[in-house]
C-alpha cells in the first residue's frame, strides 16, 4: 500500500514536470546529462561493454564519442518523454512529422491490416502519441508490462491518450485474433529481451549472437498483414520525422524466421548509422545461446 501511493504521489510530480516548457526542461536535460554522465557514471560500464561488442571495427576514441553523445540524447529522451505525459495534439503533430502516412492507407485501401517493428530508437514515447491520430482505424500498441503497475498504468493512459489501444505482450496474439476481421495497425518493439524460456531463436544483431522475439513473425502469419519498420530520426533537439519502411507484404509465402531477420537487420542498418540515437544502457546481451538447453 505504502509503495502504491508513493508510485501515484511519483506520477503526480510527473505530470506536474510535464507542465514546465521544453525550454526549461532543457535546461534540466542538460544538468541530468552531467549526473548521469560525470558524476553517477549510470550503467557506463554496460553502455562500454555493448559499443565495443557491437562496433568492435571503431577505436576507442570513435565509441567514445557515441557514448558521450548517447548520454547527451539520453537526458533529453527523459525529459522529452515527461513533456509527453501532457503534450497536445498541435505539439505532437509539430515535432513528430510523419514523411509518407500515405502507405498506411496505400495497404488499407488494399485490404491488409499493418505490423510494425519498431526499436528503441530516437523518441519512441511520442512517436507512441503521434501513432494514436495516423489513422482512423484501429491503432494497437503492444507493451511489455513494468514491475510497478501504478507506473505501467500511467503511461499506458499516456501512450492511448490520442486513440491507440494498448496491449500487453502476453495477450497479443488472442488480441489480434480478435480484431482480425478488421483492418489494424499494430506496433510491437522489436528488440525487446525475451526471458531464457522464450529465447528460442538467436540471430546476429550489431555483431553479437542475439536472442529475438518471434512473435512478429507469428502474428503477422496468423493474421496475414504486411510487415513495415517504423523508422524515426531526429531533425533537431525536440524534432522528429518517422517513416515507414516496408519488408515483407506476403508474410504467408516467406520462409522460417525471413520476417525476423528482415526487421532485426533493417534496425541493425538503422542504429549503424547514428548509433547514439539507441538505447545503449539496456542489457540486451544478457542471454548468450550457450545459456539455453536445446
Amino acid at each position: 500500500m505504502i509503495k502504491k501511493g508513493l508510485s501515484r504521489l511519483g506520477t503526480f510530480f510527473l505530470y506536474l514536470l510535464s507542465l514546465l516548457p521544453f525550454w526549461f526542461l532543457y535546461l534540466i536535460s542538460d544538468l541530468l546529462f552531467v549526473i548521469l554522465y560525470h558524476i553517477t557514471n549510470y550503467r557506463r560500464k554496460v553502455v562500454q561493454e555493448n559499443l565495443r561488442n557491437s562496433f568492435p571495427e571503431k577505436s576507442e576514441v570513435e565509441r567514445q564519442s557515441i557514448e558521450r553523445k548517447y548520454y547527451k540524447y539520453m537526458a533529453d529522451l527523459m525529459v522529452e518523454t515527461v513533456k509527453s505525459v501532457s503534450m497536445s495534439e498541435k505539439q505532437v503533430r509539430k515535432r513528430m512529422i510523419p514523411t509518407n502516412p500515405e502507405m498506411v492507407e496505400h495497404y488499407f485501401s488494399e485490404g491488409k491490416s499493418i505490423m510494425a517493428a519498431a526499436g528503441h530508437y530516437c523518441n519512441w514515447e511520442m512517436a507512441c502519441l503521434s501513432f494514436g491520430f495516423l489513422t482512423d482505424k484501429k491503432r494497437v500498441i503492444v507493451y511489455k508490462p513494468q514491475s510497478n503497475e501504478v507506473f505501467t498504468e500511467f503511461f499506458n493512459r499516456t501512450r492511448s491518450r490520442f486513440g491507440a489501444t494498448m496491449i500487453s505482450m502476453r495477450q497479443t496474439l488472442r488480441k489480434m485474433i480478435e480484431f482480425k476481421n478488421e483492418l489494424t495497425f499494430t506496433v510491437l518493439a522489436s528488440d525487446q529481451t525475451p526471458t531464457k524460456e522464450d529465447a528460442k531463436y538467436f540471430t546476429t544483431f550489431l555483431n553479437q549472437q542475439t536472442a529475438v522475439f518471434l512473435g512478429i513473425e507469428k502474428l503477422t502469419k496468423v493474421v496475414d498483414c504486411v510487415v513495415i519498420f517504423y523508422r524515426i530520426d531526429l531533425v533537431k533537439r525536440g524534432y522528429y520525422t518517422y517513416t515507414f519502411i516496408p519488408l515483407v507484404e506476403d508474410p504467408k509465402n516467406t520462409k522460417p524466421y525471413e520476417i525476423t531477420e528482415a526487421h532485426v537487420k533493417y534496425l541493425d542498418s538503422l542504429i549503424r548509422e547514428k548509433p547514439e540515437y539507441w538505447l545503449w544502457s539496456h542489457r540486451r546481451w544478457k542471454i548468450k545461446p550457450e545459456d539455453v538447453q536445446k
